[in-house]
């Protein structure tokens, strides 16, 4: 079961977006340096497209995207609930992921944009150049373009 810690809208995860961003625990990849200990924590409330519709109603007009921050541990029920909300309510989709790969159980038409990569100290976060991970845009379920660049500084 998908549990969510918190939610807030954020400027800065997705380019020319304003996200809803959703702090999701059980986070099994534990990064060395990790910024988000308390999300490691299996607790929180129950994410499901009943729950996720309850806060959408409250922000849906505010927001331009969701962003799903986590959920490794049920990458198919993050890619159904990015469905749901694709489906119900036409926003775009965001996953940040700390997987090296996208993972082959999520259906990728669900999402606008995948983030993957795990934190690691000495390459940096997605605002340093030197950074492993990478957020990629998608369409119809197709990696169209990295945009990564677009966190760095000129």
């Amino acid at each position: 079961m998908l549990r969510f810690y918190n939610y807030d809208i954020v400027f800065a995860e997705i380019p020319d977006e304003v996200s809803l961003a959703i702090n999701i625990t059980n986070c099994p990849n534990r990064c060395k340096n990790c910024h988000s200990l308390w999300l490691w924590e299996d607790k929180g409330e129950e994410l499901n497209k009943e729950s996720l519709s309850i806060i959408l109603g409250e922000y849906i007009d505010s927001i331009t995207c969701v962003a799903f921050m986590g959920g490794d541990n049920e990458p198919k029920s993050v890619s159904d609930l990015a469905k749901s909300v694709k489906e119900r309510f036409n926003k775009k989709t965001a996953w940040y992921s700390g997987k090296e790969e996208i993972s082959k159980e999520i259906d990728k038409e669900n999402f606008d944009y995948i983030k993957i990569g795990e934190y690691k100290q000495e390459y940096g976060a997605l605002k340093d150049k030197n950074t492993n991970q990478r957020l990629y845009k998608l369409k119809d379920g197709k990696i169209i373009e990295d945009i990564t660049y677009r966190f760095w500084k000129k």
